[in-house]
Formats: C-alpha cells, sequence, structure tokens
C-alpha cells in the first residue's frame, strides 16, 4: 500500500511539475513564432542538399581529369 501512494505522489509531482514547466514557457513567450521555426529547420535541410550536388560535382570532375590524365598517359606509352 506505501507503494501505490508513493507512486501516485511522484506522478501528481511530475504533472504539477509539467504544468510549471507550460507556464514559465508561456509566460517567458516561447510559443510565438512557431511558424518562423518550422521553416529555418527546412530550410537549413534544403540548403544541404542543394550544396551536396555542388561538392559532389566538383568531386567528379577532379576524378574525370585524373582518369583523363591516366587514360592520355596509357595511349602514349
Amino acid at each position: 500500500m506505501e507503494l501505490t501512494w508513493l507512486a501516485i505522489i511522484a506522478s501528481l509531482c511530475m504533472g504539477i511539475g509539467a504544468v510549471l514547466v507550460f507556464v514559465f514557457a508561456v509566460k517567458k513567450d516561447y510559443f510565438r513564432n512557431l511558424e518562423d521555426t518550422k521553416y529555418q529547420v527546412f530550410w537549413s535541410d534544403v540548403e544541404e542538399l542543394v550544396d551536396l550536388p555542388a561538392k559532389k560535382t566538383g568531386e567528379q570532375q577532379q576524378t574525370d581529369k585524373e582518369q583523363e590524365d591516366e587514360d592520355s598517359d596509357e595511349t602514349r606509352h
């Protein structure tokens, strides 16, 4: 029976704590401009996707140039 009361008290404390954190966040205005935050996260992902092919293309061009150099060396010999 003691464990039951302990569990009830612990759950009430956690619930009250969650409510207090929520009230604190509302008072500090943490829930404003949620849409802007969503788009900031979205655009950072898009920028990574846009930059990735550019880097890959640069590496691919270097690899192609090295391959051409090797091919030209083989044809000379």
